[in-house]
């Protein structure tokens, strides 16, 4: 997706002795009274901003979410989003590359898969401040530089991803959900890098050594939805990027996603949405 914009951490901002780049802002600073607007865009990078106190909205892959007090937005590397943040908004914006948090740990990688699956956490006051003692330690680690300073602000992270898992209500996994969990990720991994060539149920669970039954039986126990339900929601999100971040007509946005009809394409993107894709276009922009 060539003409969406693509945000990089500022190479002024990267730790080079760090596994890859790593930054941690106060949001005071950076509103100085001012509201805060980032229009549509991407990153590379991942995303996480902590919201003591704050008023706006926030539009993540077409998902629009009224900003509030206590709330965590946490984006991957890929997903579109706009942001307007109003000013006098308090907390904290962390990003970071993939290569910052690789975990070796199995469980501790898990932790942070099944942290990054929600976009929003909207907490209570309680379970907000023990983010923010997690998010203070990071600010002045990240500030002061003593020694193991990265092995520091490596660990508070680790505990701010367990408490979002446990807010999820899901912190302790046995072995089957956890084998459940792994497969998943492949899964939403091949979806990712497969959409427009692989489309049918039957040739991902070919891909992952599985049955289609076994696969849907996967992606219904942890997220209450069949793989047919989840593929189709992926070519509608990259094909509602396409519209609304390029100016390519719908003809190529179809051929982009591997259909050579285009008009089995338009007739696919209503039956979903209950528009055309050049409607969709024009009533969202």
């Amino acid at each position: 997706m060539q003409n969406i914009p693509v945000r990089n951490i500022n190479a002024a901002q990267k730790e080079p002795g760090f596994l890859g780049s790593f930054c941690i802002r106060d949001i005071r600073g950076m509103l100085a009274e001012k509201d805060m607007v980032h229009q549509l865009h991407r990153h590379d990078f991942f995303f996480i901003l902590a919201l003591e106190k704050g008023k706006g909205h926030h539009e993540i892959d077409f998902v629009s979410y009224e900003v509030s007090d206590c709330s965590v937005f946490f984006i991957r590397p890929g997903q579109v989003h706009q942001l307007m943040l109003k000013a006098g908004g308090t907390g904290h914006l962390v990003q970071f590359t993939p290569g910052f948090y690789d975990q070796h740990d199995k469980v501790l990688k898990q932790q942070f898969r099944k942290a990054s699956q929600l976009n929003l956490y909207q907490f209570d006051s309680n379970g907000f401040n023990r983010l923010l003692v997690l998010l203070t330690h990071i600010l002045y680690e990240y500030t002061n530089k003593h020694e193991g300073y990265q092995e520091a602000i490596k660990a508070n992270l680790t505990l701010f991803f367990i408490e979002l898992v446990r807010w999820q209500g899901k912190g302790h996994l046995n072995h089957a959900n956890l084998y459940m969990q792994e497969r998943l990720e492949e899964f939403l991994e091949l979806l990712e890098e497969n959409t427009a060539s692989v489309k049918q149920v039957s040739q991902y669970a070919d891909m992952l050594n599985l049955s289609p039954y076994q696969l849907n039986a996967i992606t219904k126990g942890t997220l209450g939805k069949t793989c047919s339900e989840l593929i189709n929601e992926h070519i509608l999100l990259q094909a509602k990027r396409y519209l609304l971040a390029s100016s390519n007509q719908v003809n190529q946005i179809a051929y982009h996603l591997g259909y050579e009809d285009v008009s089995y394409f338009i007739r696919f993107f209503k039956k979903h949405t209950g528009y055309s894709p050049e409607a969709f276009r024009h009533n969202s922009r």
